[in-house]
C-alpha cells in the first residue's frame, strides 16, 4: 500500500519555486532549468539525443536533480521510470498540476 504523504501549501510553493542559480540543471544543449515548469518545457522541446544523454545508460540526471535539488521524491521516481522525454514531460505536468492544487 503506497504511503500517503500530505503536502502543505508552503511545501507545494517551495517545490514549484525557482532553485538557487548555483543549483540550476544544465542541459547538454546549453539550456538551464530553474524550476519544474521550465523542466516540463525543456522535456517537450529538447532533442531525443539530449534527453537520452541525461537519462540513458544508467543516468537519471532529471530524476536526480528533482530529488536532490527540488526535493520531490515522488516526481523523481516517476522520471526514473519514464521511457521517453514525452512520458517524462507528462509526469512533470501531472506533478505541477497536483502541486498547484495545494496552493
Amino acid at each position: 500500500m503506497p504511503k500517503i504523504i500530505k503536502i502543505s501549501r508552503e511545501e507545494a510553493q517551495r517545490r514549484l519555486a525557482d532553485v538557487p542559480d548555483e543549483k540550476r540543471f544544465w542541459c547538454r544543449d546549453g539550456r538551464s532549468i530553474k524550476n519544474l515548469r521550465e523542466l516540463e518545457a525543456v522535456l517537450v522541446d529538447i532533442s531525443d539525443d539530449t534527453y537520452h544523454h541525461h537519462s540513458g545508460e544508467g543516468r537519471n540526471d532529471f530524476s536526480k536533480w528533482t530529488r536532490e535539488v527540488v526535493g520531490d521524491g515522488t516526481l523523481a521516481n516517476e522520471l526514473s521510470k519514464a521511457k521517453s522525454r514525452m512520458q517524462a514531460g507528462q509526469a512533470v505536468a501531472k506533478r505541477i498540476s497536483f502541486l498547484q492544487s495545494k496552493l
